[in-house]
């Protein structure tokens, strides 16, 4: 279990605060990725935080989801 902390990306990513706020201003797709991550990283967190409890096996589906949105974020910021 985590520290029940968000993994914004500008947490996860904090040099390239600029780049991904030029891109999402700049790059529809990226602006896509960027949004399902943070509507994901939310569920997750209330998920933890017990706000809206679910089974494990949903909580594991959507960290699965959220690292693969991270990956593809994190290939646009290379």
């Amino acid at each position: 279990m985590s520290q029940h902390t968000p993994h914004e990306l500008s947490e996860e990513f904090p040099d390239h605060k600029d780049k991904i706020h030029a891109l999402k201003e700049s790059d529809e797709h990226f602006a896509e990725l960027a949004e399902a991550y943070h509507q994901v990283n939310r569920d997750i967190h209330r998920m933890e935080t017990e706000v809206e409890p679910v089974a494990d096996l949903t909580e594991h589906e959507l960290r699965k989801r959220r690292l693969q949105l991270k990956d593809e974020i994190a290939s646009y910021l290379r």
